[in-house]
């Protein structure tokens, strides 16, 4: 078995792209069940954030899983294959298990340390769980993710101040407006980036704070959580021009505030800047807002020039942190390779018996006149000369430290040998398999 990663991030994809391939999450049962349908996944999970889209997914076809799920990407978006591919990353192995822990650690973040992408990849995690579409293998994974995530922030300080993106909005917010004491701020969304980012809001000083939420219980919970007033969603038009910063975070399928909407807010502010932040994927502000006089709209691929000047701080923690990765990562990859080292040697044994049982079946019909001594003796030699056969492949598959070897040595057995002939896709090429 094999764990592969398949996706894009914010490191080879730009926002225009990785929103276009978000899933919804209350809608994530069927993209879940077409994943696990595809004939080289036996098991997958679906992790999608403002800055990523990636499958994790287990297999016994590397290349056939890789370009299945690559197509499913571009397929289930309904994008040209020719436009998607090329911002796509596939990796297997160590290097599977490596992107994930640093994934679930907060290393591969736009901002290293930041909390939030661990409990987004436990919600997708529990969403597989819940659609039974991870199994044994991405159960034992993401638990060891979760793992090393938890001990590299107890053991290092890579989270020890608070950095975010929403934390990098409010240090772009000061640089604009400096004093923010008499700034009012609306809230659109209520959600766990916006809880975060109204902290950072009051710890610098904001005079007011208005959160408009499509569910007003939830808006009305984290207003009174910092002394501000929810507004009704409808109601958003009529006091969007009190606020001097927005930010958007809402989980809408097109944009909900346009130019003529901002064109109309300013109007009634009289030309008093303002400042939109934008970090929902998809976005939930026309870009074309920004071209008009003192508005000034960030989103998040714009706030990594802010986030870098908060992050130096945090580097050594980093290496720590990668140090962990690199321990934890034989332990993994040595279970995982154990899953099938015992049954391909059982296999590789039984296949090499049942040659040497038929064999040696046809000798003794043709030698009428051995007798039984002699028949075990030929019995005890033909085991014999299987034992001095398997003895060095065997300890080979048994040594530690090999790496990915390990795995082609499996293939390979399995391969040369037939071993698992029941085994769809192992002596036919799957569909896709030529797309590699």
């Amino acid at each position: 078995m094999n764990i592969i990663v398949v996706g894009l991030s914010h490191h080879s994809a730009p926002i225009e792209l990785r929103e276009k391939l978000a899933f919804d999450a209350n809608r994530i049962e069927e993209p879940l069940r077409e994943l696990v349908s595809l004939p080289a996944v036996e098991e997958g999970i679906i992790v999608s954030t403002c800055n990523r889209v990636e499958v994790y997914a287990v297999t016994r076809d590397i290349a056939g899983g890789i370009a299945q799920i690559k197509r499913f990407l571009a397929e289930f978006h309904a994008l040209p294959f020719d436009v998607v591919e090329p911002h796509l990353y596939g990796y297997h192995g160590e290097q599977a298990i490596r992107h994930v822990f640093r994934v679930t650690s907060s290393l591969d973040s736009m901002v290293v340390g930041e909390p939030q992408i661990l409990g987004q990849v436990k919600a997708a995690y529990s969403y597989a769980a819940e659609y039974k579409t991870s199994g044994l293998i991405l159960n034992r994974f993401l638990h060891k993710a979760f793992s090393v995530a938890k001990r590299i922030r107890t053991e290092t300080r890579i989270a020890s101040s608070a950095v975010s993106i929403a934390f990098a909005a409010v240090e772009l917010a000061k640089k604009i407006f400096g004093d923010l004491s008499d700034k009012t701020v609306m809230l659109i969304g209520a959600g766990e980036m916006a809880e975060l980012a109204a902290k950072h809001f009051v710890t610098a000083g904001v005079r007011d704070m208005l959160v408009a939420n499509r569910t007003l219980v939830r808006g009305e919970r984290l207003a009174a959580e910092f002394g501000g007033r929810a507004i009704r969603f409808d109601d958003l038009p009529d006091h969007l021009h009190k606020a001097d910063i927005v930010l958007s975070s809402t989980g809408a399928s097109s944009y909900i505030i346009g130019p003529r909407e901002a064109a109309e807010v300013l109007r009634r502010r009289k030309l008093r800047p303002m400042f939109f932040i934008d970090i929902a994927v998809p976005r939930d502000i026309d870009p074309e807002v920004n071209g008009l006089e003192n508005i000034y709209l960030y989103n998040t691929d714009d706030l990594q020039g802010v986030v870098e000047n908060n992050l130096e701080q945090r580097r050594c923690e980093a290496q720590k942190a990668e140090e962990i990765v690199a321990g934890e990562i034989g332990q993994f990859a040595a279970w995982l390779a154990s899953l099938e080292m015992v049954p391909t040697i059982i296999a590789l044994r039984d296949r090499f018996d049942e040659v040497r049982r038929t064999e040696l079946a046809k000798t003794l019909a043709t030698w009428k006149n051995l007798s039984p001594d002699e028949q075990r003796r030929l019995e005890s030699l033909t085991n014999a000369i299987i034992n001095k056969l398997l003895h060095v492949p065997i300890n080979v598959l048994k040594m530690p430290g090999q790496g990915n070897r390990t795995d082609l040595y499996l293939d390979a057995l399995h391969s040369l040998f037939n071993l698992f002939p029941e085994m769809p896709g192992e002596d036919q090429g799957e569909p896709g398999e030529s797309e590699e």
